[in-house]
């Protein structure tokens, strides 16, 4: 009898391959669900389904793959759809009978279904792309209220992306995804940073009910910066491979061996001269070894002009970042995800295109899907603050006190990370400090201004109203006297579960003075 795994079951749909990842409860490790039939290797389905409505014959994965030959595929076979579902504007192939929709849900339900019995699963995750993250989201909802599972939970591919490589929230990174069918450029700013809650992931279910239209956790996905992209990928390069050595191919399946040697010839320990067979059928179907080397791959990339189309692809979205203030200087990382970004030509021409930014590699093809599960450990409906929480200090320089923000107006909380604030002595010989909390109006007052008699927005509005809390103020006192403008307190405040605002005080040399509950934030 099979042991019986409950956890988290992560779906990445992507255009070319899906990859399907499962992390047990009271593991740390997730780990890709190898499918018979459907997988092509662990965890990761060819993106593909046949469906013929008249014999009822559905297939996905590899058995959908294995039907490409067939003589009515132009009907039955269906791929390339995932980056039209949400997408209105690139045409539909209409020769296929089903529409792109419809392709993913047959495609979803059909692996849902093929699960292993032995997986419980507790909570699912799903990503959604960047680009078209509304519509498809609607498409998902839709799709999720036959599925029976308590707990949905959406991420945005480039937060998942980001999340196996350490990249600060707040940060802006550029993806560049390679994929089987389309290549996709984009710089995002990533959510959170200073001041501001880490991402998180929207909850569509829970509890086993929908919680679509009713959760507080609203789209906060990357903010896109810019973005472009083409429909060239990585079997276009399988194709100019097979037309190297047969221009007028009439066989698919050599489509799939010009794949194979290509991933051969991507890794690092071949070296550039080295020639590795591989069979092809010619003529009359005979079966014929062909021999391809390194340096050949790349001067058949090179010859048909992916790299100059690379550089394009680059200008244009460097191009639409610089009106939007944004440089290379400000990037973070350079994340290289989908499969063609393994060839070491296309990385060294981005290492060379960019050289001061590091330029990060998860495993290419399932890093979006463990980076969902990252973020959804223990994912739960949270609330959001409809004020803003605030500390005040004193500016040495002009002699006067100001308000430093502490929680933003609709940060999420219980808060997951405290925010630290160091402070400084206001004055010589100072033992104590007071900690006075404010919070901004609930609804904030605009100006208005009449002209002709009819009311107007002013151009300049006032700025927020921010009121003191009437509770009695902390104090804290420390041993030893500090002077104007040193370092000597280091506040970190967090909300709990019970809407309280906390803060643990340290000196400066951490020695912990304490934790204090500053009162209720409502």
């Amino acid at each position: 009898m099979e042991k019986l795994l409950s956890g988290t079951l992560a779906i990445d749909l992507g255009n070319t391959n899906t990859v399907v990842a499962f992390q047990e409860q009271k593991e740390i490790n997730p780990y890709l669900v190898e499918i018979p039939n459907i997988t092509s290797s662990p965890g990761v389905i060819p993106t593909a389904v046949w469906f013929d409505e008249y014999s009822k014959i559905i297939k996905i994965g590899i058995n959908a793959l294995k039907m490409r030959e067939e003589s009515n595929s132009d009907l039955f076979f269906h791929s390339n759809f995932k980056r039209l579902i949400g997408n209105p504007i690139e045409n539909i192939n209409q020769k296929n009978i089903l529409k792109p929709s419809e392709c993913g849900e047959i495609f979803f339900k059909s692996l849902w279904a093929s699960i292993p019995k032995n997986y419980q699963v507790k909570r699912l995750v799903l990503t959604a792309p960047i680009d078209t993250y509304k519509g498809y989201r609607e498409w998902l909802i839709n799709l999720c209220g036959e599925i029976s599972v308590e707990d949905i939970a959406l991420v945005d591919e480039p937060t998942a992306a980001s999340l196996g490589i350490n990249v600060p929230f707040g940060s802006k990174i550029m993806t560049i995804d390679i994929g089987g069918s389309t290549i996709d450029m984009n710089i995002v700013k990533i959510e959170g940073g200073e001041g501001k809650s880490s991402p998180i992931a929207e909850l569509l279910k829970f509890k086993g009910n929908d919680v679509s239209l009713i959760s507080k956790q609203k789209i906060r996905c990357a903010e896109i910066i810019s973005k472009t992209g083409s429909k060239i990928g990585g079997k276009d390069i399988d194709q100019w491979i097979v037309d190297y050595f047969i221009p007028d191919n009439k066989y698919p399946i050599n489509l799939l061996r010009a794949e194979e040697i290509k991933c051969k010839l991507s890794s690092y320990a071949i070296k550039n001269e080295n020639k590795y067979p591989t069979k092809l059928l010619t003529e009359g179907y005979k079966e014929k070894d062909f021999y391809l080397s390194k340096e050949m791959l790349e001067k058949i990339i090179i010859d048909n002009n992916l790299l100059k189309h690379l550089n394009s692809l680059l200008k244009d979205l460097l191009n639409e970042a610089r009106g939007k203030f944004c440089t290379i200087d400000d990037l973070s990382g350079i994340i290289l995800v989908g499969g063609g970004t393994q060839i070491p030509l296309i990385k060294e021409w981005i290492t060379k295109k960019i050289p001061k930014i590091p330029i990060k590699s998860p495993p290419p093809i399932e890093s979006i899907a463990l980076g969902a599960l990252a973020m959804t450990p223990g994912v739960k409906i949270k609330d959001i603050l409809n004020k803003g929480l605030l500390i005040r200090l004193l500016n040495k320089r002009e002699q006067k006190h100001f308000w430093h923000p502490i929680f933003c107006k609709g940060q999420t909380w219980p808060t997951e990370a405290p925010f630290k604030l160091i402070l400084q002595a206001s004055k010589n010989n100072q033992t104590i400090f007071e900690i006075i909390i404010g919070e901004t109006k609930k609804e904030r007052e605009y100006d208005v201004i009449f002209e002709n008699g009819l009311p107007k927005l002013a151009e300049v509005q006032s700025e927020e109203k921010i009121i003191k809390w009437d509770k009695k103020p902390l104090k804290i006192e420390i041993k030893n006297k500090s002077n104007l403008g040193e370092n000597t307190l280091k506040l970190f405040f967090k909300i709990t579960t019970k809407a309280e605002l906390l803060v643990n005080c340290f000196d400066i040399k951490d020695q912990f003075l304490g934790e204090y509950n500053l009162g209720s934030i409502y």
